[in-house]
């Protein structure tokens, strides 16, 4: 079959890797894509919210399924936009309609889901522009750190950790006032902090049946030791050491299952992938937040560690057999760090020349934000690449992580040295 993937990072380029190795694929397609995904399929010129130019791409190159990667044309319903076109009746789609994204597209939605569907998350309280008075009595009441979101998608910026009320109300602030995230900060939710150790579970369903994929830790933070901006991620481990057999059952009994029923409770047709986002405080989970795809960079540790054919399974999902599916998991451990442009997640240079991608080495190079020009791969955005290892521990995985990066160079190229040694004493 010929299969289009939507996306141009490295989560596109890590599914890409592992669905062009399906002996069920024909022809596979990555639209924009990056220069990485060029060496397994062939780029289309094809932002990821130009429908149009979906539509025209889909039909053209005969395609069998569309694999959505990132959250942006799932929130803007690119699904229920080809649904409702006649010449697609057949075409299997990995991603939710526009109703099942709002698990992530509003923070406020996905709360109050939690709330109906008594899945553990943070006390939480929703404020608008006018009720910018109220937000500050309510921010007065609470214990910091306090956390302060804009409701919709703000790029992975609109989480604010405040330390002091003083800096929550700054927050606040820009967002109800200054329109610091435009549509997405309308509303504003004001959240009790959870004091644990963050991780992600990941989903995969048709709807009804569901297969849990490996769970991982990312680094969002730029600075070793977790200091500075945050960032997409600087790098991530899987398995993670402190996600005993008993929290995963906890995440599975409390998380995992109550949100399946609450979204067939809703009507909600999910076909995808659910991450999900927890605190695991004194051994019980927490959601922090959804995402209706996978996350970035963890699916550069998770797809490595999946045996199975990812397409079969794409396949029981769209057709909803994905219970007659069987998941094999590597048990190995797999580590990536992610080299990111010099002056990310702030304002960064780009077309710098990559060299050293042609070396071998004991590790898989996903591309993220990459292109090639006159026969050169050059950076064409804040995270330029990331390097995952495997091996039978974090150490060792993490060491071909690192030797693969140090025979990569460009200009003012930074990379966090200190990925996943906060979990070594754990395993």
């Amino acid at each position: 079959m010929n299969v289009l993937i939507i996306g141009a990072g490295g989560r596109e380029h890590a599914l890409a890797w592992k669905i062009s190795q399906s002996s069920n694929l024909d022809q596979l397609y990555i639209a924009p894509g990056n220069a990485g995904t060029a060496t397994v399929g062939k780029n289309l010129n094809i932002s990821v919210n130009d429908f149009t130019g979906i539509t025209k791409a889909l039909l053209e190159f005969n395609i069998s399924m569309l694999v959505i990667g990132p959250e942006d044309p799932l929130v803007n319903g690119l699904r229920d936009y080809l649904q409702n076109n006649d010449s697609f009746s057949s075409l299997m789609i990995i991603g939710p309609d526009a109703a099942g994204a709002q698990l992530e597209g509003s923070k406020d939605f996905s709360k109050n889901f939690m709330e109906q569907n008594q899945i553990p998350t943070a006390i939480f309280k929703t404020f608008r522009k006018e009720d910018i008075d109220a937000a500050y009595d309510y921010i007065d009441e609470q214990v910091v750190p306090i956390v302060v979101k804009a409701d919709g998608l703000a790029a992975g910026k609109g989480v604010i950790i405040a330390q002091t009320k003083h800096e929550a109300k700054a927050a606040v602030a820009s967002m109800l006032i200054d329109n610091k995230f435009a549509e997405a900060g309308q509303k504003v939710l004001i959240e009790q902090f959870l004091n644990g150790i963050e991780l992600s579970v990941f989903v995969l369903t048709d709807g009804k049946n569901y297969k849990i994929l490996p769970e991982a830790k990312d680094y969002k933070r730029i600075g070793e030791q977790d200091t500075g901006l945050n960032t997409g991620g600087m790098g991530a481990v899987s398995p993670v050491p402190f996600a005993s057999k008993e929290f995963l059952a906890r995440v599975e009994n409390k998380v995992i299952k109550p949100t399946l029923s609450g979204l067939a409770n809703m009507k909600i047709d999910y076909r995808g992938f659910i991450f999900i986002g927890l605190m695991n405080v004194n051994g019980e989970p927490y959601v922090i937040e959804y995402n209706v795809r996978m996350g970035d960079p963890e699916t550069q540790v998770v797809i490595p560690r999946i045996q199975s054919d990812l397409l079969n399974l794409l396949v029981a999902v769209a057709t909803g057999n994905l219970a007659d599916v069987d998941l094999e998991i590597d048990d190995n451990v797999a580590t990536t760090v992610v080299g990111v442009a010099e002056g990310y997640p702030e304002k960064y240079e780009k077309n710098q020349v990559i060299e050293g991608l042609d070396q071998p080495l004991e590790a898989i190079i996903f591309h993220a934000g990459t292109k090639e020009v006159d026969n050169k791969i050059i950076t064409n955005g804040g995270r330029v690449i990331a390097v995952t290892g495997r091996g039978d521990d974090i150490s060792m995985a993490l060491e071909k992580s690192y030797a693969g990066l140090e025979k990569i160079t460009w200009e003012g190229m930074y990379y966090r040295k200190d990925i996943g040694q906060d979990l070594l004493d754990k395993t």
